[in-house]
């Protein structure tokens, strides 16, 4: 049985191969309440198809726009959404707690 990891990646790797672009995101720490643990992906392809969780729904936009301008600039990013940040409440972790993503470009 193929895990959520795995098929994320080969997901990933299709995109790739298909010649679109792509970026990943992963929780790299947490505090406090967080809907998933350090270590979870996200996968984005240009058109903003998307594959995995970092929150299981709450910061999923913010973090697929992220990737959108980490596939044109070609820089990654580190986001941080939590309960002290206004953004926070507009992504919908108002239940508090600190989440950091770092969304980078795959080649």
């Amino acid at each position: 049985m193929q895990s959520d990891n795995d098929l994320l990646f080969e997901t990933l790797q299709q995109w790739r191969s298909a010649g679109k672009s792509a970026a990943l995101a992963t929780v790299v720490s947490t505090w406090g309440s967080s809907p998933r643990p350090e270590g979870s992906h996200l996968a984005v392809d240009e058109a903003g198809h998307f594959v995995g969780s970092v929150s299981g729904g709450c910061i999923e936009g913010a973090v697929i726009d992220a990737a959108r301008e980490v596939m044109a600039s070609g820089r990654p990013q580190l986001l941080e959404f939590g309960i002290s940040d206004e953004q926070a409440w507009q992504v919908g972790l108002a239940c508090g707690g600190r989440v950091r993503v770092f969304v980078e470009p795959v080649e």
